[in-house]
Formats: structure tokens, C-alpha cells, sequence
């Protein structure tokens, strides 16, 4: 009887904590949508009485005609698939460069003074500079595209790889000598998990510099792609659909970040960090 007793209040425990959860879950969710909300009827408001010109800001129940329409079609899907893919191949190169360079200068001296400040003056170079250049040399094709991409994915996992690891504790790299432990084991079992949360910080910022990559890619001499959408809608003034493309990207763009803040929760569970007011 005493074991019945003390196992169902942890379990009432458990399941008011699991309600509560949902509730300031959904709480959270209708305040976020509340100032878009507000924002979309003074929009469609000012629209119909026309105070601002449907041709440079259509109504959103235009826009939202326009999402219909291209559903329908399938142009958006396809469209959507081939950025998406462009995307994740870029970031994959430029992300997996980032993290291997940002170990190497983070851990040895002689390679941050070698290879660091080269790096950083390629940092400072704009999108826009480089891709002219790209596209000299490797063509319109995909090439380019995806290298236009990795060079914005590229830098901020490199910059928080190479913080994340600079930040660890001395004496865990103590530790680690004392143990024995190879280069491969010291990367595995301590670099990365002690540095997981720059990881994460970079991994985030990276997925959005890709995105703004991709839109600077596919402006750029393509033939398909949001981007492309986009460019093609602008020369035919269709302003809806321009919107649209807007939309979708801020919308994969908030999925993408929202997953990276999902793994960030479940990975970085032990932190006992401040979470606001």
C-alpha cells in the first residue's frame, strides 16, 4: 500500500506538469499569432477602401489566391523541392567544412595562425561580391549555386566551432591526457559534447545565412527554384505571387530554426540556464 501511495502523486505530478506544458504551449502560440493577425486585417482593410495600391501591396486574400493557385498547379511544390535540395546540399558542404576547420583552429595554435586570418578576410566578403565570380566559373548550373550557399553556411559554424572549443575547461583537457585519450577520442567525448551548445548557436545561424545564400543563388541566372519564381513574378508585375515566395521563405526558414531549437532543447537538457521572465 505504502508503494501505491507514493507512485500515484508522482504520476498525478507528472500528468498536471504535462497539462500544464500544453497550455502555456498554446497560451505561447495565440500571442505570437495575434500582432500577424492584427497586421492582416488592417492590411486587408486599407487594401479594400484603397489607401495603399493593390498592385505594389495586394490584399492577402489576393495573396492567398495566388498560394491557392500555384498549389494547384503543383509549381510551387516543385519549385519549393528543387530550393530545399539546393539548400541542404550547400549547407551540408559548407556546415561539414565549418565544423572540421573550426575543431582544427580551435585545438592547435599553429593551425589558427596559419589558416584564421585568411578565413576571416573571406568572412568579409558579401554574397553579392563573389557570386558574379561563381557563376564565371563554374557556370549557371547547380555548381555554382550550392558553392554560394556553403560560403554562407561556412562561417558561423566555423566562428562557434572554433569559440565553442576555446571555451571548454582547461582541465577537462587535463583529464583527457591523464586518461589517455587519442586525438579522435578527445574530439568524440569531449571537444564536441562541451562545445554543443555553440555548435547549436552556429548551426542556427548557418541554416539562416544558407537561406539568404539560396535567394541570392536563384536570383541569379536560374531557371527554377523560389528564387526564380520570385524574379519571374517581379517582371511580370505579379506582386502576389512575389509575395508568396516571401512567405514561403520566411516560413521554411522559421520551420528550419524551429527544429535546431527543438534538438537544442532536447540535447542541452542538463543546462540550468536562465529562461527568462
Amino acid at each position: 500500500m505504502s508503494r501505491t501511495t507514493e507512485v500515484l502523486p508522482s504520476k498525478t505530478g507528472w500528468w498536471r506538469n504535462k497539462i500544464r506544458l500544453g497550455h502555456s504551449g498554446r497560451s505561447r502560440l495565440l500571442v505570437g499569432a495575434l500582432l500577424p493577425a492584427l497586421v492582416l486585417v488592417i492590411w486587408q482593410l486599407l487594401g479594400q477602401i484603397g489607401l495603399i495600391s493593390r498592385l505594389l501591396f495586394p490584399t492577402p486574400l489576393t495573396i492567398a489566391d495566388s498560394f491557392i493557385a500555384l498549389i494547384a498547379s503543383g509549381a510551387l511544390w516543385e519549385h519549393l523541392r528543387i530550393s530545399m535540395i539546393r539548400a541542404a546540399a550547400g549547407f551540408a558542404l559548407g556546415g561539414s567544412l565549418g565544423l572540421l576547420f573550426g575543431i582544427a583552429v580551435g585545438l592547435m595554435r599553429s593551425v589558427e595562425k596559419t589558416l584564421d586570418p585568411t578565413v576571416q578576410m573571406i568572412r568579409m566578403i558579401p554574397h553579392l561580391a563573389v557570386a558574379p565570380l561563381f557563376v564565371l566559373w563554374f557556370g549557371l548550373g547547380e555548381t555554382s549555386k550550392i558553392l554560394i550557399i556553403a560560403k554562407g553556411a561556412f562561417f558561423p559554424i566555423y566562428i562557434n566551432a572554433f569559440l565553442g572549443i576555446r571555451n571548454v575547461d582547461n582541465k577537462l583537457f587535463e583529464v583527457a591526457k591523464v586518461l589517455s585519450f587519442s586525438k579522435l577520442k578527445q574530439i568524440i567525448r569531449l571537444v564536441i559534447p562541451a562545445a554543443m551548445p555553440n555548435l547549436l548557436l552556429g548551426v542556427r545561424l548557418s541554416l539562416g545565412v544558407a537561406w539568404l545564400g539560396l535567394v541570392v543563388a536563384e536570383l541569379m541566372g536560374s531557371t527554377s527554384g523560389i528564387g526564380y519564381l520570385m524574379s519571374d513574378a517581379r517582371q511580370f508585375s505579379r506582386t502576389s505571387v512575389v509575395f508568396v515566395c516571401i512567405i514561403i521563405f520566411a516560413l521554411v526558414g522559421y520551420l528550419a530554426d524551429a527544429l535546431v531549437r527543438f534538438l537544442e532543447r532536447r540535447l542541452l537538457q542538463w543546462r540550468d540556464s536562465f529562461q527568462g521572465k
